[in-house]
């Protein structure tokens, strides 16, 4: 039988499910009403005569004949109804501190966003402050209460956890520099979500434990030769210990894919005996070494047993900032210090790619705004050169796949990166059917973030990559490792096969401000992890190279 704080509780979720579903305003605050006095109750509701109830403070008929049903069904058909109704990601969002009802009906009604994962992306993209009743003050709390919701659900991002775990593996190698800690699991693997961190050590465990303890950590758990801690991020951090013997093996072991693994094992099985490095169990195979990051697909081993592995990109390979967002749009800069910045960074140019007019949850630009822009562009090219500015748009693909701007206006620009942003939920052949029409649209040089996926968040709309990709390769357009660390998008277990088919990336950083630029070194690791080279990654491109670029594109319209 429910108890009276269960029964507040449905009372209290049915209110706020009321306000958010825009229901009878009078009746949802009756309900709160109610909730309150239940929860105040002297005695258990199912102690009291039926007949009684409706005469309790503040329960009137409508309340007490939905206590009773509570009380003779355990549940509130009304309340299920509504909760059919709203999406789970809406159910958890009520969770947020500062949260009520009618903000989250407005995000969810009027912005279109419907988990926390997509609603902290569009406090990153400065989206709140459009709509009434969202300034920068409430949209930076709400930004710093999912940071904090996510954080006790213990599922991160890389790019949550690499500082600390680097800090962490400093501090514990300098508090026990008598014994050896093999880097940390997740992190030589790029992994892009970490549940935990993991490291193999000779150090014994006795002696870990009250130490960690002393530190503050919680012990979450002690087996044999494992512990589990956690420490006040909330971040489980496991230790492994292994004789020091065998510490290199285990470490190659762990990185490895299973699939991996069994290749190896059939090449060169691991032999009992004490390596030097990592390097080392490599050499006695006689296989060329392959990073950590990489050893996912067994084919690897083969295409690299003789043949050593290519210089992979790394961050300072990086030549430009494809793919920003100004505050002519949603981004919180103008141009001109976006530029600037650019310039700092000792960077050749900057393609500004604000919103498209469709994308009015974005401040989009019309027409008669973008050419304005493009003035504006000119007018900065002149004060800033040598540097470039080149005139983009983040072309919204519209839902028959067609881009938000005539053929004609779109001629107007230097670079159109194609993007979905709306109407997400589709079937794997309606997203083909939009995706492969704007593909084929010759003013289309980039594909964006091609699955709209939101790690942790949002898994994104089914999609054939290997078609994309045969797409991309037939008219020439780059995709894009849109490298927010919520995104990574594309995936990077598709750049092995981009890069066999001739298909440009381009690792570009989605900036909404001149602080998104340091993304570009998560979309960098992610393309480590699918092998990517910087000369198959257009924004490693020199200024001339990108010019070359431009006018093979311009070829195609």
């Amino acid at each position: 039988m429910p108890d009276n704080y269960a029964i507040a509780d449905q009372f209290s979720l049915l209110s706020k499910l009321m306000d958010i579903h825009g229901e009878n305003e009078f009746k949802a605050k009756s309900y709160s009403a109610a909730a309150y006095s239940i929860e105040k109750l002297p005695e258990q509701l199912e102690h009291i005569e039926p007949s009684s109830i409706s005469k309790l403070k503040s329960i009137g008929e409508s309340a007490a004949k939905k206590i009773i049903e509570i009380l003779e069904t355990g549940k509130l058909q009304s309340l299920e109804d509504l909760m059919m109704k709203t999406p789970e990601g809406i159910l958890e969002m009520m969770q947020i501190k500062g949260l009520g009802p009618k903000k989250i009906a407005t995000i969810w009604k009027e912005m279109g966003i419907e988990n926390i994962g997509e609603l902290l992306y569009a406090c990153n993209e400065n989206r709140l402050m459009l709509f009434k009743g969202f300034g920068e003050k409430t949209q930076k709390n709400v930004a710093d209460a999912i940071e904090f919701y996510f954080k006790h659900q213990g599922h991160f991002l890389f790019s949550e956890v690499e500082e600390y775990a680097i800090k962490f593996e400093t501090s514990i190698k300098e508090a026990f520099s008598n014994f050896i800690f093999m880097p940390c699991i997740e992190l030589a693997r790029h992994d892009q979500t970490i549940e935990q961190l993991t490291w193999l050590t000779n150090a014994p465990l006795a002696l870990l434990k009250p130490q960690l303890e002393l530190a503050g950590f919680k012990l979450e758990e002690e087996t044999n030769p494992a512990l589990l801690f956690k420490g006040s991020e909330n971040i489980q951090l496991q230790f492994l210990h292994i004789e020091k013997e065998q510490l290199l093996v285990e470490q190659f072991k762990r990185t490895c894919s299973e699939s991996f693994m069994d290749e190896w094992e059939k090449i060169s099985p691991l032999k009992n005996q004490l390596y030097q490095s990592e390097e080392d169990i490599f050499k006695l195979a006689g296989i060329q070494f392959i990073p950590a990051f990489l050893r996912e697909d067994p084919a690897i081993i083969k295409k690299h047993e003789k043949k050593p592995l290519p210089n992979l990109i790394i961050p300072s390979d990086i030549k430009a900032i494809i793919h920003s967002h100004s505050n002519w749009s949603d981004g919180q800069n103008t141009i001109e210090e976006m530029a600037i910045e650019c310039i700092r960074l000792q960077l050749e140019y900057l393609v500004i790619s604000d919103h498209s007019k469709i994308a009015t949850y974005a401040n989009g630009l019309n027409e008669e705004r973008v050419k304005a822009q493009h003035q504006y562009i000119d007018e900065l090219n002149k004060k800033l050169a040598p540097f470039k500015i080149y005139k983009s748009i983040e072309c919204d693909i519209l839902n028959d796949g067609a881009l938000d701007y005539s053929p004609e206006f779109l001629k107007t620009f230097d670079i159109v990166i194609a993007s979905v942003h709306s109407n997400l939920k589709m079937s794997e052949e309606k997203a083909m059917q939009r995706l492969l029409t704007a593909i084929e649209n010759p003013y289309t040089s980039i594909l964006g973030h091609p699955t709209g996926r939101l790690l942790l968040s949002r898994k994104g709309y089914p999609i054939d990559h290997a078609k994309i990709i045969d797409a991309c390769a037939e008219n020439d357009v780059a995709i894009e490792i849109n490298a927010h660390p919520r995104r990574l998008d594309l995936d990077w277990s598709w750049v092995a096969l981009a890069q066999e088919k001739g298909v440009l990336l381009s690792i570009n950083p989605d900036a909404h401000a001149i602080g998104g630029y340091k993304d570009i070194y998560y979309g960098v690791k992610a393309a480590q992890k699918g092998g990517l080279t910087k000369e198959n990654n257009l924004s490693s491109f020199s200024v001339e190279e990108f010019e070359r670029f431009l006018v093979n594109q311009h070829s195609k319209r």
